[in-house]
Order: C-alpha cells, then sequence, then structure tokens
C-alpha cells in the first residue's frame, strides 16, 4: 500500500458527520494471485478459489471466486486510503462486527470498492472514541455488493491539557 496522507479529522467534525457517507474507496483488483495468497496464509484451499479449472467446469460461477474472508479483509486497506484519520490518533483497532452478509461472489478479476457510512460515534471518558460504519463492498458491474456490514471500531486519542 502507498503511503497515504490524509488530512486528520477532528472530534467535532467526525461528531457532525453521523449519517452521512463519508468516503468511496479506490477501485481494487481481485487478483488470482491474491486469492492465492490468502489461501496459503488461511489454509482455505477449496477449489472455488484456487482451480480455475475446475472452478470453470464445476461451479455456476464461470471460474474461481475470492473467499469472502479476503473481501472482508481488504477493508483495513480500503479503510487507510479513503478516510480521514482521527486528529489526535494513538492507534486504532477493531472492534467486531454488529452484522455482516456475504451477499454476491467476487469473482476473480473483479473490481470491487467499499463505501463508507458513519452511522454512530460514541466517545468514551477514557479516551476511546468507538465508531459504527455501515460499509458496503461493491462489485464493478454488480448489482448486488459482495458484502454489507456494520463494522466497529475503536480509536485512542491523545487527552488534551485543559485550558486554563
Amino acid at each position: 500500500m502507498d503511503d497515504i496522507s490524509l488530512e486528520p479529522i477532528s472530534l467535532n467534525e467526525l461528531l457532525a458527520s453521523v449519517g452521512k457517507e463519508v468516503g468511496v474507496s479506490p477501485w481494487r483488483v481481485v487478483s488470482q494471485r491474491m486469492i492465492d495468497q490468502f489461501a496459503e496464509s488461511t489454509d482455505d484451499h477449496q477449489f472455488i478459489h484456487c482451480d480455475p479449472e475446475r472452478a470453470k467446469r464445476e461451479t455456476p460461477f464461470g471460474g474461481t471466486i475470492a473467499h469472502g474472508f479476503l473481501s472482508l479483509s481488504l477493508l483495513s486497506a480500503m479503510t487507510f486510503e479513503t478516510m480521514r484519520p482521527l486528529e489526535n490518533c494513538k492507534m486504532g483497532v477493531n472492534y467486531g462486527f454488529e452484522s455482516l452478509r456475504f451477499l454476491a461472489p467476487v469473482k476473480t478479476g473483479s473490481r470491487i470498492r467499499t463505501r463508507f457510512v458513519l452511522a454512530d460515534v460514541k466517545v468514551r471518558p477514557s479516551g476511546w472514541v468507538q465508531t459504527a460504519l455501515g460499509v458496503t463492498i461493491e462489485i464493478e458491474g454488480s448489482k448486488k455488493p459482495a458484502l454489507t456490514a456494520r463494522w466497529l471500531t475503536l480509536t485512542l486519542i491523545k487527552r488534551q491539557p485543559e485550558a486554563a
């Protein structure tokens, strides 16, 4: 991934963005090489992902498809290249998903992108900011998205000194 530096967003700007679309990632190609590397990393070598000839013969997809969890895992990269970081961010972590649905297969060679809608922000007294993002991974040329989810993240922000 290229070093992408997006202008940080203030906490007030983030709070004002609840309910709005806050980003659309660039398109990215899901290649067979990417699928094979994911299969190697996860030990999921099902033929629908890794055997183009057999997948062409024996599936309704016409060839191999990406693992659903590969598409899901690309959210991190698409977030970093699209979403403005929270000002004074020390670190961010995944908190989980409230919902996740895989709606359409991502065929090898397809282009995908993600739409991000900021559904909710909760500022915790501990300095953590919890966000809920509605994410939709679109497949170029497909009426149905690859997946939809409500993704929860936590960001730890540096506490600012109180004004005197």
